[in-house]
């Protein structure tokens, strides 16, 4: 294949191209801070007077040494709540296990009680699709105060609600997807579902309970007074009820058996046999901030981004001379094969057809996609309608909704309108999906939004009725809320990706990924690609 890209020129603008996104990454380390330091100082400090280990730090105990751990969505809960629901109260993400990859779901207690909120809810949900999608195991690190009663109409009544996260435990159990637990502390009321519809599952004594109604409950409803360990401790559990399968006597302990129970599973885990040796790229990954900048209205060309993360910077590129607003072309990441579509502005009708026949190839060979979106959406105009961009943009629609291979999505720059959905946005259900720092991601632009806006107000209102003034305040107004909507921590506060990563790091985690998307069968499309 042939190698991309070009070694940046030693000049002014890269260089401040790149301290401008230096801000950005200080930005994002600050707010991953946050994250970690979960309930807070006070909450913390009583979490260990209580002799427990902190979630985190559970999860490191659990996955095999020196192997990564894929945290998704660490953000989720930013500027919500008053800044108190750090990381949605619940930390999830793929990690090994004794060699075997498992999605773990992994209550933090010092927030809100681990209590399920509904950016909660979303995220454990989230987790749980990829696991189904994936055929990972599920680990429940289980210190859970049920359903926050406050949001009973946002947590409780939907499908997507509480209910949800155990109808998907049912699901996967029933498909051979193993659910396993381990319980560190109250799990009252759906909180206790958790582990009683896992395979097997831990209590650890003396700080774990399960119950369906806490002592509060139990109190109002039928007058007996009983505490929670003598109500569903881990003895009464273990010993008397046999609703937990087994009883350790600290947190140390209950991983270590949690780990011996993943090593039972014999669970086979199909690796894909065509991944080749990874080799680093010739070009420097911290090269990315410069090539891309802050400023999403300056264009740059994703063959230089391709070249930063692709295997050698070795990338076959098809249709090159054609639909050129559109790049598409396989190379390989962390030694796995990948077809890459990544816009190069705004797409028009031969850049459609020139990514759904793309699609198509890698439909037949087996091949997992990776978009890069960076696009303001399809053309318009009355030449864009005349050469058939409606029917031609749902064609790169449907053929991507239809793929049987993976489909990753990062966002690099800009994503708006139906441009995010031909590009394997979130409403299509990517595998994995994350968005940089310098992303945008929204209904439209916010120029075009607050000018589409405008016209329709000045077209509400009769003549005097607002002043120059006012309407220019209100344009504003409108600008300001289009701008806070596609903010990036905006959208991954309420999981509408799974988490806001360096540029530095798209390799990383895409290999990650990739490991994951492939412990499947092959999938192989045994029908025609139909020339476009």
């Amino acid at each position: 294949m042939a190698v991309i890209g070009s070694p940046l020129a030693n000049a002014e603008d890269p260089r401040q191209r790149a301290a401008e996104y230096a801000a950005l990454i200080d930005d994002l380390r600050g707010k991953l801070a946050w994250a970690r330091a979960g309930g807070g100082a006070r909450m913390i400090a009583r979490h260990h007077d209580r002799a427990k280990i902190l979630v985190r730090d559970r999860i490191d105990l659990l996955i095999d040494p020196g192997t990564a751990f894929l945290e998704l969505t660490p953000l989720a809960g930013w500027g919500l709540y008053d800044g108190k629901l750090a990381s949605a109260g619940i930390v999830t993400g793929i990690g090994t296990v004794r060699g075997t990859a498992c999605m773990i779901i992994a209550n933090d207690a010092t927030v809100k009680g681990g209590s399920f909120h509904r950016e909660t809810v979303k995220k454990h949900i989230r987790a749980q699709d990829i696991a189904a999608q994936n055929r990972l195991p599920c680990l429940y690190l289980v210190d859970c105060g049920g359903a926050n009663l406050n949001q009973m109409e946002e947590v409780f009544y939907d499908e997507t609600h509480f209910g949800g996260t155990f109808h998907r435990q049912c699901t996967m159990s029933a498909q051979g997807i193993p659910q396993l637990a381990a319980v560190f502390g109250e799990c009252t009321a759906g909180g206790a579902y958790i582990p009683a519809l896992c395979d097997e599952f831990i209590m650890v004594e003396g700080q774990a309970s399960i119950h369906l109604g806490g002592p509060q409950i139990v109190k109002a409803a039928i007058s007996e007074v009983v505490d929670r360990h003598d109500l569903g401790g881990a003895a009464l559990h273990s010993r008397q009820s046999g609703v937990s399968d087994h009883i350790v006597p600290d947190e140390h302990a209950a991983l270590g058996r949690l780990r011996d129970m993943v090593g039972s599973l014999g669970y086979a885990q199909p690796f894909a046999p065509g991944r080749a040796a990874s080799v680093p790229p010739r070009l420097d990954a911290g090269e990315i901030p410069s090539i891309v900048g802050t400023d999403l209205s300056r264009p740059f060309d994703q063959r230089e981004v391709i070249a930063r993360i692709v295997d050698g910077s070795d990338f076959h590129e098809f249709k090159p001379e054609w639909g050129d607003t559109i790049v598409c072309g396989t190379a390989r990441i962390e030694g796995f094969a990948v077809g890459i579509i990544a816009n190069n502005g705004v797409m028009f009708a031969e850049a459609c057809l020139k990514a759904t026949h793309f699609i198509e190839l890698c439909d037949q060979r087996g091949t997992p996609i990776l978009f890069l979106q960076n696009t303001t959406g399809f053309m318009v105009g009355r030449d864009a309608e005349l050469g058939g961009i409606s029917k031609h943009s749902a064609k790169l629609v449907y053929a991507m909704s239809n793929t049987r291979v993976p489909r990753l999505t990062v966002i690099t720059g800009s994503s708006y309108g139906a441009g995010n959905y031909g590009m394997s946005g979130r409403g299509f259900r990517p595998h994995f999906m994350f968005m940089w720092p310098n992303a945008r991601l929204g209904g439209m632009n916010p120029d075009v939004g607050s000018s589409v806006l405008m016209d329709l107000r000045r077209a509400s209102i009769s003549r005097g009725e607002a002043s120059s003034d006012e309407l220019a305040e209100h344009e504003q107004k409108l600008r300001q809320m289009f701008e806070e909507k596609s903010d990036p921590y905006f959208c991954t506060a309420r999981i509408f990706d799974d988490g806001i990563i360096d540029p530095r790091d798209t390799r990383r985690v895409l290999g990650l990924c990739l490991s994951v998307v492939n412990l499947r069968p092959e999938v192989r499309a045994h029908r025609p690609v139909y020339r476009m």
